[in-house]
């Protein structure tokens, strides 16, 4: 019996080593990585993992060469709870006071995930000099606008995701095709009582309707909302066609339940929609959710061959957490870490001031596109073309499954209408 315990302990740590060649392998100081993350919300979890995801491929293949010594990322994750209702960004600055004084951080990776706690943490980084990448979350155009603005405090500071101008004009052009396709010209707008979301619901209003939409109307809800229906009832009132909704708040999916169990003749898009991106929306709803659209900002958070490299990420988070790419903060946070590695080799040197010249010339092929940064904004450059840049991923629930209607480059099915409406042409 002895002798048959020892040789299933072999085996475990022969086990152990094979999968983690990196664990006992390295005896150079880690790289260390702080993740401010709201880690109860779906933007928080799925960004903590694709950051650790990218960080075991790396340590297992030999980590980080910088100045010729290899040495493996670690990553330090803390609870900035700014997604929860009612608390003050003061909570996401201790956290990120806590990553970079007590763990010593090299690195911020992540967030903080709210827009208003981002832009209140760029002053802290500048003061200790840490670089941040935001990968999830915190939309606001004014985050690179204020790195353009004042560049020498703010230099520390990119966003290798989306953000909500270029969000806005996603979604109206898949809305222009929308129009041209079924001729719908009336939208009805429903945001969340946060910066991004009022400030991007307003943007679209306003281009919209340069662009020949009938805006019907704008309903604001607090966070926490778990009653939609008279916003519902105001859509169908005004013959409305299509509903932007903008929420990251997980009483959205009450919302979708409440249209499906109303069949409000509009179709609903979600703009920022973060209950309907994950992939047991469908489980959830059972079923309510079809028809839905949602944009995860970025490619790979849906499956798609945006790159080579998509799918390859796809499956290698489905196989680690058991669970499909979740949505916006997934492709982005495992991006981050690579892009980070690739500055730091090119840079050969964790000097934050060499980091972000090398950060500032990243120009390789990721999950979701040609990542590059832009030169004084540092925020990455989009286009509808991922040979190009960062492309985005507005997918449509379509019988259980999550299939991508735009951009055209990397969709894999068209829009489809619910059986109780009907095209207008």
């Amino acid at each position: 019996m002895q002798t048959q315990n020892r040789l299933i302990l072999a085996i475990v740590l022969f086990s152990f080593f094979l999968l983690f060649p990196a664990a006992g392998a390295f005896s150079a100081e880690p790289i260390k990585l702080g993740a401010p993350l709201s880690t109860a919300y779906v933007y928080g979890w799925d960004a903590e993992r694709g950051i650790k995801l990218a960080v075991e491929e790396i340590n297992a293949k030999g980590g980080v060469n910088v100045g010729g010594e290899k040495r493996p990322f670690q990553v330090d994750v803390i609870d900035t709870r700014d997604l929860e209702p009612g608390v003050p960004v003061s909570e996401a600055l201790m956290a990120m006071d806590k990553l970079i004084l007590e763990k010593k951080v090299n690195f911020i990776i992540g967030g903080p995930v709210r827009s208003e706690a981002a832009l209140a943490a760029m002053s802290l980084l500048s003061k200790h000099k840490v670089i941040s990448i935001l990968t999830t979350g915190a939309l606001s155009p004014k985050y690179h606008a204020l790195v353009e603005k004042n560049y020498d405090k703010f230099k520390y500071c990119f966003r290798i995701h989306g953000e909500a101008k270029w969000l806005v004009k996603e979604i109206l052009t898949c809305l222009m095709e929308i129009k041209e396709k079924y001729g719908f010209d009336k939208l009805f707008i429903m945001v969340q009582d946060v910066a991004h979301a009022r400030a991007a619901g307003k943007i679209l209003g306003k281009v919209a309707a340069k662009k020949g939409w009938d805006v019907t109307g704008m309903e604001i809800y607090p966070t926490g909302t778990s009653d939609f229906s008279m916003g519902l009832i105001k859509a169908k009132q005004t013959d409305s066609q299509v509903i932007s909704i903008w929420m990251d708040m997980p009483e959205s999916s009450i919302l979708l339940k409440q249209w499906y169990d109303m069949k409000i003749p509009a179709l609903p898009f979600g703009s920022t929609l973060a209950a309907a991106e994950q992939p047991g929306f469908w489980e959830a709803t059972k079923g309510k959710g079809e028809f839905c659209l949602a944009n995860v900002v970025n490619a790979g958070n849906a499956p798609s061959n945006a790159t080579p490299w998509t799918m390859k990420f796809y499956n290698a988070y489905k196989d680690r957490w058991g669970i499909e790419p979740e949505g916006l903060g997934s492709s982005s946070s495992y991006m981050a870490v690579y892009v980070l590695k690739d500055a730091i080799e090119r840079a050969g040197s964790l000097d934050p001031d060499k980091v972000v010249a090398a950060l500032e010339k990243t120009d390789i092929m990721g999950v979701y596109g040609r990542l590059r940064f832009s030169p004084k904004g540092h925020q990455v450059i989009p286009s509808f073309d991922p040979k190009e840049g960062a492309v985005g991923s507005i997918f449509q629930w379509q019988d259980g499954k999550r299939v991508v209607v735009f951009p055209k480059s990397i969709a894999t099915g068209q829009i489809e209408l619910p059986p109780w409406m009907k095209p207008a042409k």
